[in-house]
């Protein structure tokens, strides 16, 4: 964080100093977790439906945090203020106009925001020094804590930015003022908690709408909402995808790992990507698109996307099992990427000459389209090839009243764990197995036991 003092800190927030030096240097970044508090950081103590953030601030003090944030007088040194969350956002937008030589990069869309993010922090940081969002802190609270950690030798901030409800992106927009916007896709991830993949578009929209003019927009052109949000705007437009200014050509995918020729309007380099799956592409591109805007050469845009290293955890992760490979990927879940997913699982089932086997849990937050999106699926794995459908904990992976009338796929209805292991006995050496569901489906539990089941059936 740029420095100050608690006394200026204080006039910025409207706060109140309490058992608070005013000429108290402050120049670290604020954390939200006692547990991460360290010399010279200070210390937000929201209070939360089940733990309030006050009673852990002695805690963070002996920690070596300078004081707390607070909403309620406590007996450490303080800074007291009406509310917790519009005092971090009015901080985080003081902070980004002190500091209007760094470049800021919003991104945001209904999937892949956090790979993109990635991608683009491998690409930019061999550039300058960049900060960017920590796992998927996108929130009012998330973003502002990520412009906080930003100080004058900042050169980039990288700013995933997701949403809940009408009006959260625009208000994320406005404190980040970002010279960068990229929305990635519209698809129908939360479309429970938005009602229509219409809302969901007017959502992601607002950071294209709310950028400064002259500001750029990158967009990709994988919906029919998203090349449309820059219309009639004063900004600069960057497209990405097929046919797109930003594109991949000549793609090829050995191992399941996308390898391909990116183009700009700056000349074609090779790239090969780390993270398995050719529905990475999209996420690559538009990084590079962003860096394109930000005036990146494409030998070092096409360098950042061969050397990421996107090691997230439960996503898209490739295990060798003593003859089995595993595919985990249940950080989240919705129809695009289970479907991304299961066609690199027939890719490398294919490749490797053994046979395909879909684990699948429910999918979460899809409201009224649950049950048809969740048959979707099973259709869609039907009709690629997948072997084996296992659904477990879920019956909503129905295709038909009759699936013995399927051609290929075997469906397997798991109402339980026990019920999955007990088909481990049928995997094969060469097989293929993916594991995909939504977070709160603990798939990484079912993944510990599809394991130590399988080992332990080996010689």
């Amino acid at each position: 964080m740029i420095k100050t003092t608690a006394a200026e800190l204080a006039k910025i927030l409207s706060g109140k100093l309490e058992n608070l030096s005013a000429d108290t240097v402050i120049d670290q970044y604020p954390v939200i977790n006692s547990a991460n508090a360290k010399n010279g950081t200070f210390f937000v103590a929201f209070e939360g439906v089940n733990v309030d953030g006050h009673s852990f601030v002695e805690d963070a003090i002996k920690s070596g945090a300078k004081f707390a944030l607070v909403s309620k007088p406590v007996s450490a040194p303080s800074i007291v203020v009406a509310d917790l969350s519009q005092a971090l956002l009015t901080l985080a937008e003081f902070v980004r106009g002190q500091l209007p030589e760094m470049k800021v990069i919003g991104i945001t869309g209904s999937q892949g925001k956090t790979t993109t993010k990635e991608f683009l922090y491998s690409i930019l940081k061999s550039v300058g020094e960049c900060v960017a969002t920590e796992a998927n802190f996108n929130t009012e609270i998330g973003v502002p804590l990520t412009l906080l950690r930003c100080k004058e030798s900042t050169k980039f901030c990288i700013v995933e930015m997701g949403a809940r409800h009408l009006g959260d992106i625009a208000k994320l927009t406005k404190v980040s003022s970002p010279d960068v916007g990229v929305v990635l896709a519209v698809g129908s991830a939360h479309i429970g908690e938005f009602g229509s993949i219409e809302a969901i578009a007017k959502t992601k929209s607002e950071l294209i709408t709310n950028l400064s003019a002259g500001k750029s927009a990158v967009l990709g052109s994988y919906d029919s909402w998203t090349p449309k949000m820059a219309t009639n705007l004063p900004l600069e437009v960057i497209n990405f995808g097929e046919s797109a200014m930003v594109r991949a050509a000549d793609i090829q995918l050995p191992g399941g790992y996308a390898h391909f020729e990116l183009v700009t309007p700056n000349g074609r380099n090779p790239v090969s990507l780390q993270l398995l799956g050719e529905h990475q592409i999209p996420n690559a591109l538009g990084a590079a698109a962003a860096a394109f805007a930000l005036g990146i050469s494409n030998e070092v845009i096409a360098l950042g996307l061969t050397t990421a290293d996107l090691g997230s955890k439960w996503r898209m992760q490739i295990e060798e099992l003593n003859g089995l490979k595993i595919i985990n990927d249940y950080y989240n879940a919705n129809p695009e990427s289970m479907k991304a997913a299961l066609k690199t699982l027939v890719l490398l089932s294919q490749e490797n000459g053994g046979s395909s086997w879909a684990i699948l849990g429910k999918m979460h937050e899809l409201g009224a389209i649950e049950e048809e999106a969740h048959r979707q699926i099973a259709m869609y794995c039907e009709e690629i090839g997948v072997d084996h459908l296992l659904s477990v904990g879920t019956d909503l992976y129905r295709l038909s009243k009759n699936e013995s009338n399927l051609k290929n796929m075997v469906v397997h209805h798991c109402p339980n764990t026990n019920a999955v292991l007990e088909l481990v006995s049928n995997f094969s050496h060469g097989d293929v197995v993916l594991l995909k569901a939504s977070r709160s489906e603990k798939f990484e539990d079912l993944a510990d036991l599809i394991t130590n089941k399988w080992n332990g059936g080996q010689s």
